[in-house]
C-alpha cells in the first residue's frame, strides 16, 4: 500500500513538471517578443515623429495585432501536436495488427535496450500484449517519444501567450504615457525596457538550465539592437 501511494505522488509531481515547464515556455515565448517588437517600433516612430500621441496610438496597435497573432501561432502549434499525436496512435495501433511480430521485436528491443534478459522481455511482452492499448501507449512514448498531449493545451497556450505579449509590450510603451515628446519617452522607454530584458533574459535562462548572466546580456542586446535599427532606419528615411 505504501509503494503504491508514493508511486502516485511522483507521477502526480511529474506531471506539474511538465505543466510548469510548458506555461513557462508561452511566458517566455511571449515576454520576448512583448519586450522587443513595441519597443522598436517606439523607438523607430521617435525619431519619425512629434508627438507622444501617435507613438501611443501605434504601439498599443501593435500590441493588439501582436498579441493575437502570437496567441494564435500558439494555438495553431497546439492544435498541430495534438492531431500528429494522434495520428502517429492511429498508426501505431493498426501496426500492432498488420505488423504483429515487427511490433513484437521492437518492444523487446526497447527493453533489451535497459538491460531485461531475453526472457524478461518475453515475459513483459507477453504481459504487454494483452492490453493493446498499453502496448501502443509504450511504443508511443519509447519508440516514437510522444508524450500524450493535453487536448486543452492549445488554447492554454494561446491565452498564456497573448496575455504575455500584452504585458511586455506595455512597459517600454508605458514610458510614451508619462512624459512629454518623443526623445524623453525613448530615453525613458530605454532604460525601463533594458533593465527590464535584463530581469526577464536572467530567469528566462535560469529557469531553462542556461547560464544567468549570459542570458541576460544575450536577450538585452538583441532588444536593443533592433530598437537601434528601427531608429536608425526611421532617422534615415525621414
Amino acid at each position: 500500500m505504501d509503494i503504491h501511494l508514493h508511486h502516485d505522488h511522483s507521477q502526480h509531481h511529474h506531471e506539474e513538471h511538465f505543466q510548469q515547464s510548458e506555461t513557462v515556455r508561452d511566458i517566455v515565448i511571449g515576454m520576448a517578443d512583448g519586450l522587443t517588437v513595441p519597443f522598436a517600433l517606439a523607438a523607430g516612430l521617435s525619431g519619425a515623429v512629434d508627438t507622444n500621441e501617435i507613438i501611443l496610438a501605434a504601439g498599443l496597435a501593435e500590441i493588439v495585432a501582436g498579441s493575437i497573432a502570437m496567441g494564435l501561432g500558439g494555438y495553431l502549434a497546439g492544435k498541430t501536436e495534438v492531431e500528429h499525436y494522434d495520428a502517429e496512435l492511429q498508426r501505431e495501433r493498426r501496426e500492432c495488427v498488420t505488423h504483429y511480430e515487427t511490433e513484437r521485436q521492437e518492444v523487446m528491443a526497447i527493453l533489451g535496450h535497459y538491460g531485461l534478459s531475453k526472457a524478461s522481455q518475453e515475459l513483459v511482452m507477453n504481459e504487454m500484449e494483452k492490453d493493446t492499448e498499453k502496448w501502443v501507449e509504450f511504443m508511443m512514448r519509447f519508440e516514437l517519444g510522444l508524450e500524450k498531449p493535453d487536448p486543452a493545451r492549445a488554447r492554454k497556450s494561446a491565452m498564456n501567450i497573448g496575455f504575455s505579449y500584452v504585458v511586455g509590450g506595455i512597459i517600454p510603451l508605458s514610458a510614451y504615457y508619462f512624459t512629454e515628446n518623443p526623445s524623453s519617452g525613448l530615453l525613458y522607454s530605454s532604460v525601463i525596457t533594458v533593465l527590464c530584458l535584463m530581469v526577464f533574459g536572467f530567469y528566462k535562462s535560469k529557469v531553462t538550465g542556461q547560464p544567468p548572466l549570459r542570458g541576460a546580456f544575450r536577450t538585452t542586446v538583441i532588444g536593443v539592437l533592433a530598437a537601434g535599427a528601427a531608429y536608425g532606419l526611421a532617422n534615415l528615411l525621414g
